[in-house]
């Protein structure tokens, strides 16, 4: 992200026709909703893995880590990519490594195979921040502003998505019928990208810093191994201190290897952008509100009834609990940019973590009845669909245009170890909720979560106000 203003063009970049803008907004959409969808797919599946494969749950519970693992390296790495003139080819390649994946979760393999064709689909988490560059680069430039907003919402609410349709799948037709819906809209993804999506403009290059990649790589793998075995801290806590402090001198050092690189994965010094540096952080501690209250709610709901509270939902009903979260994220997303001609992101930033703090609130005084349940993951949903849409455009703001899929891909990494790190805070509160000799955590162990939920977007609602005071004298023209 740097040697040019903020938003200048690297290379002959120019809107597309009115004619192919139609047809590639829509396919912007479907590819960043697909690669979001297929990646969430292990989160319904992990009882139902652990069942026909004959493993213990912690290992099928890799179904999911290992696509969230792969997307958080892919991410930067196909950022850099992006950033280059083989965008197109990054993109079909990536889709195809995808479709590939998605057929090794549908043959009658080994578990071990499972998880490759699991790692093979979470590589296309890293294709959302290169939609964002494609619609920046061949897009008016409001109708860009609009279409990657709904693309960082469609990133987030694939999971509502994909979460229901495929734990109804595996009800009626086992887990490979399930995965077998990854791979019908992943080849659809693939098509629909070789015939939609356009080169980049001319004049750019782009080269992978491999070193920084596999430095980063073993730093995310740490912290991501470190959020999902929580049975590690409770037990040896000594090991995974230990472990947290080789992640911490890993992401260090890769820092180094950034700053002295001539061809970085990421700018760490235009990270360091006032601007930039305070939407990471937002993003990050946002991030671990937010999903902590996504995994309070469907643990909840799946609760069955003799733990004295929760309602006992199938997989696939609980599902359904993620409607209102994607339905009112959707709204949120197509709001926020004709929101954003009257208030500045920031301040969008500072309202939706505000919103997402109610939506903890609500869970934690009212939780007794299911419609209270579906009323606060809606406004998780509209809180979290607001946030996503304003977040491109204060990054983006003083980001060069050649540098957009780079720029949005480092703090799609952020909000990954954000949303694993919400997970684990939420689990391992809920276990030291959990009395001895008993299965289910104290149901006032939720509302202790919920507090702490609470906290989170405290402070990304004063980190995104203090970003907005120091935004009129930070952002160019």
């Amino acid at each position: 992200m740097t040697g040019q203003p903020p938003g200048g063009v690297a290379g002959n970049a120019f809107p597309a026709p009115r004619s192919e803008a139609r047809l590639l907004v829509p396919a912007l959409m479907f590819i960043a909703l697909v690669v979001a969808a297929v990646a969430s797919l292990g989160t319904p599946l992990i009882t139902s893995v652990a069942t026909s494969f004959h493993v213990a749950l912690g290992s099928a519970q890799w179904t999911l880590t290992v696509a969230l693992l792969s997307g958080a390296v892919a991410t930067p790495v196909l950022g850099r990519l992006g950033a280059g003139p083989h965008r197109r080819a990054a993109i079909l390649v990536t889709l195809a490594v995808v479709v590939a994946g998605s057929a090794l979760t549908v043959l009658p393999l080994p578990f071990a195979w499972l998880l490759v064709g699991r790692a093979a689909q979470g590589v296309g988490l890293g294709l959302t921040a290169l939609m964002m560059g494609v619609a920046r680069d061949h897009l008016p430039e409001e109708r860009g502003t609009a279409v990657i907003a709904l693309i960082s919402v469609v990133s987030i609410i694939g999971a509502g998505v994909g979460y229901p349709l495929a734990a109804l799948l595996a009800e009626l037709g086992g887990v490979r019928a399930a995965y077998g819906l990854g791979l019908v809209v992943t080849a659809a993804a693939l098509l629909t990208a070789w015939r939609s999506i356009p080169d980049a403009p001319e004049g750019r290059s782009a080269h992978v810093d491999v070193a920084g990649a596999v430095v980063l790589a073993a730093a995310l793998l740490l912290v991501l191994f470190l959020a999902g075995e929580r049975n590690l801290w409770s037990g040896h806590l000594a090991v995974a201190a230990g472990l947290a402090v080789v992640a911490v001198v890993l992401l260090c050092v890769w820092a180094v290897i950034e700053l002295r690189s001539t061809t970085p994965l990421v700018d760490v010094r235009a990270v360091r952008h006032p601007a930039v540096a305070g939407a990471n952080l937002a993003m990050f501690v946002g991030g671990i509100g937010m999903y902590l209250l996504l995994t309070l709610i469907t643990r909840y709901a799946q609760t069955p009834h003799g733990a004295g509270y929760g309602f006992g939902l199938t997989t696939f009903v609980a599902g359904l609990v993620l409607v209102p979260f994607s339905a009112l994220g959707f709204l949120a997303g197509k709001l926020t940019p004709r929101i954003r001609t009257r208030i500045d992101g920031p301040l969008l930033l500072a309202g939706s973590a505000l919103v997402v703090g109610g939506g903890f609130a609500l869970f934690a005084t009212a939780r007794s009845d299911l419609a209270e349940l579906f009323a606060a993951m809606g406004v998780l949903g509209f809180g979290v669909g607001g946030f996503s849409a304003a977040m491109p455009g204060v990054i983006l703001a003083v980001t060069p245009k050649s540098e957009t899929s780079s720029a949005m891909s480092f703090n799609y990494v952020v909000r990954s170890v954000g949303y694993s790190l919400g997970s684990a805070i939420g689990g391992l509160i809920l276990t030291s909720g959990t009395a001895p000799g008993r299965l289910f955590p104290d149901d006032s162990s939720y509302t202790t979560a919920a507090l702490v939920g609470i906290g989170a977007m405290a402070i990304t609602t004063l980190t995104s106000l203090a970003l907005a005071r120091r935004r009129p004298s930070q952002t160019n023209p």
